[in-house]
């Protein structure tokens, strides 16, 4: 019986993508409540307006549904089991399903962000150097995801041994909302995420910058290949949408702002302070550009991680529609 309603409930969430509410085909759509994903958070907000970006553009027989996850992995699963069509996530998590998949399962449709992640220490921490993290303990988004990743193999770099559970320091994958209370608990030495808990790290718990990524890719917008292949023409729209969308941001940088701000505090529950917003707007830069060759550098770092053994073949992994 159990099996049965599994199966059943597999089968309803394989047909979402062309569902129908109200006479509206649905796109499932999803997004992380971090300003390295600008465009999505202004565009979640504008739906839950009734003004949505998206949805003007796609036309009137369409509604788009948002769902929103803490980091990369959790939302490459759901892609994995047709849960949602699209998604803005990191280049680590798009690679490592990418290469999980033997490229049969996600296409990259178009750039989104670049920079807005660093590495932040305790304000008075004695770490001058790289070696320094030796039996530290630094705190990552989600095991696997882009900081993840990056931080592993960036402490690799500095000579340390990294493994998943321990080694010559201690690589802890933690929900952002709790790396910030355990920062100012000072149960741990560091974190490497993304804004806007850099800046939340830097004003509200007296953490200091040691290391920032400005011109690495950070988000990117993907496609389940399923949806791709059967929907080519919305998806098309919909990435014609998405460069629109951060143009738009770049002519405007203080209403984008205030809907992000808005959207931020209905996401987080807690308002969202003005200033933040605007201290971790600078280490944005918004694009739509995306190259395979720009993969290279994570095929790398997720080998040093330990997250892929073999090089997979880039030549399917973008797919601009």
């Amino acid at each position: 019986m159990k099996a049965f309603i599994y199966r059943i409930c597999i089968f309803f969430m394989c047909m979402g993508s062309v569902s129908s509410a109200a006479n509206k085909t649905i796109i499932r759509l999803g997004h992380f409540p971090n300003i390295t994903q600008i465009q999505a958070l202004v565009a979640h907000h504008l739906s839950r307006e009734g003004k949505g970006w998206f949805e003007e553009r796609l036309g009137p027989e369409f509604e788009i549904q948002w769902f929103v996850y803490n980091a990369g992995p959790s939302a490459m699963e759901a892609i994995f089991t047709h849960s949602i069509d699209l998604t803005y996530v990191g280049p680590s998590p798009a690679l490592n399903a990418y290469s999980r998949s033997n490229g049969e399962e996600i296409r990259i449709v178009s750039g989104a962000v670049n920079g807005g992640s660093a590495l932040v220490i305790q304000h008075n921490s004695p770490i001058k150097i790289g070696s320094d993290f030796r039996d530290k303990r630094i705190a990552t988004p989600q095991l696997g995801n882009t900081q993840d990743v990056a931080c592993r193999s960036w402490l690799v770099g500095q000579g340390l041994k990294i493994t998943q559970l321990g080694g010559d320091a201690q690589v802890l994958p933690t929900a952002n909302p709790d790396q910030l209370m355990l920062f100012q608990q000072k149960k741990i030495d560091a974190v490497w995420t993304v804004e806007p808990w850099v800046s939340r790290l830097e004003l509200e718990a007296g953490g200091r910058v040691f290391l920032e990524e400005p011109d690495s890719m950070t988000t990117v917008l993907i496609s389940s290949v399923q949806f791709l292949k059967e929907h080519r023409e919305w998806v098309k729209k919909l990435v014609v949408a998405h460069r629109e969308l951060t143009e738009w941001i770049k002519q405007n940088p203080e209403a984008a702002q205030s809907i992000v701000r808005a959207e931020l505090s209905e996401e987080m529950k807690r308002a969202v302070p003005a200033d933040l917003i605007a201290h971790a707007w600078k280490r944005i830069l918004l694009t739509d550009q995306v190259h395979p060759d720009d993969f290279q550098k994570f095929i790398s770092k997720a080998q040093d991680a330990g997250f892929m053994k073999n090089a997979p073949n880039l030549s399917r992994l973008v797919e601009i529609p």
